[in-house]
């Protein structure tokens, strides 16, 4: 028993001296060029899964309406374009230079089958190691809820949604 006791300890010991070198020796890839670590994007989804379980069931209290399609438009273009895109345009450089990758969230069907609280967490709370900032700070909850409404209706917009988030012609 003390044998087996005695492997595991000194198990872990080889793993966290062989993480601490591999760090310290510049092996662990820290530029947003960099791929993945073996695992990092699997542990990554299980963290944020597990981070926001509690706010999948929120429901957007705000009624679906253009005025706060327009107000998530005018939040969506002001601090999501930049990194997310811009409706009808071309991917932005800035979403292909960060690691992971920012999603075009106005094209194809972006986030529109996740649930309303997924998408409110991740406006309000950011997403750690992505460049996703937190909003919570920023944006009044109205505001929040209005980007989360704009981006849970992305496929079937209104066009009064559609022609604030083109902006002025």
């Amino acid at each position: 028993m003390k044998r087996i006791l005695l492997g595991f300890v000194l198990a872990f010991v080889l793993i966290a001296v062989g993480g601490y070198v591999f760090i310290t020796t510049g092996h662990m890839p820290m530029a947003t060029a960099a791929g993945a670590l073996p695992l990092e994007e699997t542990v990554a989804k299980l963290a944020l899964r597990a981070s926001m379980k509690s706010s999948l069931d929120l429901k957007d209290p705000l009624p679906l309406n253009d005025d706060n399609l327009k107000g998530g438009a005018d939040v969506y273009n002001g601090n999501c374009a930049m990194c997310h895109g811009a409706l009808d345009q071309k991917r932005p450089d800035l979403a292909t230079a960060m690691f992971p990758h920012a999603p075009e969230l106005l094209k194809g069907k972006g986030v529109t089958d996740d649930p309303e609280g997924e998408t409110y967490w991740k406006v309000t709370n950011g997403i750690r190691m992505t460049g996703m900032p937190a909003f919570e700070k920023i944006l009044d909850e109205k505001h929040r809820w209005q980007v989360t409404m704009l981006l849970a209706h992305a496929d079937k917009l209104t066009p009064a949604a559609r022609k604030q988030l083109l902006g002025p012609e």
